[in-house]
């Protein structure tokens, strides 16, 4: 019948299709890996990480939390989170992460001098990428929060194409270019079949602390729109703040610094 010729032709495409993808095999030793990402740079995407791994531990103490730093030409996480030097190596010769606030962390930055550009073709990019992925000594982890480069590139594709994901979260400033890209990120998850978790939007008001005036610099409602538009949730709506600045910028993210504040 037509209908069986039709499922025979998509199992075959299917096969064809699968040739050419890595098997997914899982990270030893880690439960769930979320992946923040943004299509556009400057966006807040690792403060959001940071914060959002810290949160992760402090609302549940019995959780054991990771954070992964897949930006190999920009790494911030180790400035961020307050860490220098060298992974030490186990015996099987995988690297150990740094430690801070309770959050195991791993980065190019810790593999380079701090002020050394990485100036790489894309194929040892990747190479970095796998052993960043592979040749780490986890432990046990509950979460591992990946805070992914900007854009929807090689690396995009290859950790989503070498590890299960339990989900990615997009975020994006209110503003018209940088929604443009955020989509992008979004449709390239669903094209990969990774669940997207929803979107974030970040810098989407500036309180005056003389006069407490707000103005929207970037906009006011883009990404609740985009959210709208592809069917996602709102994940958090993140001022422009210069505490959540700050904190970052001196290694004492504003989730352990002030978590009682409105940030």
């Amino acid at each position: 019948s037509s209908s069986s010729r039709d499922e025979s032709l998509r199992d075959k495409r299917a096969q064809i299709l699968s040739r050419g993808l890595p098997k997914q095999k899982p990270i030893e030793g880690v439960k769930q890996v979320v992946v923040l990402a943004s299509g556009k740079g400057g966006v807040g995407k690792s403060t959001t990480a940071v914060n959002i791994a810290l949160a992760l531990a402090a609302n549940d103490s019995t959780k054991e939390v990771g954070l992964l730093d897949a930006d190999i030409y920009g790494p911030s996480i180790p400035k961020m989170m307050n860490l220098k030097g060298n992974p030490e190596l186990t015996p099987k010769n995988l690297m150990r992460p740094l430690k801070n606030y309770g959050i195991a962390c791993m980065s190019m930055g810790f593999l380079i001098e701090e002020t050394a550009p990485v100036v790489w073709r894309g194929l040892m990019v990747m190479s970095a990428v796998e052993k960043l992925l592979r040749q780490v000594d986890w432990g046990q982890l509950d979460y591992l929060v990946i805070d992914m480069p900007p854009g929807t590139g090689d690396v995009q594709l290859s950790v989503s194409q070498n590890i299960p994901i339990t989900g990615a979260v997009i975020i994006s400033t209110p503003q018209d270019v940088a929604l443009l890209d955020a989509r992008k990120g979004a449709e390239m998850f669903r094209k990969v079949h990774v669940p997207v978790l929803g979107l974030i939007q970040n810098m989407s008001v500036f309180q005056c602390p003389k006069c407490k005036h707000e103005t929207h610099i970037f906009g006011a409602d883009g990404v609740r729109d985009l959210a709208e538009n592809l069917g996602l949730d709102i994940l958090g709506d993140i001022p422009l703040h210069v505490n959540i600045r700050e904190t970052c910028d001196s290694g004492q993210p504003v989730v352990i610094s002030q978590p009682q504040s409105d940030a």
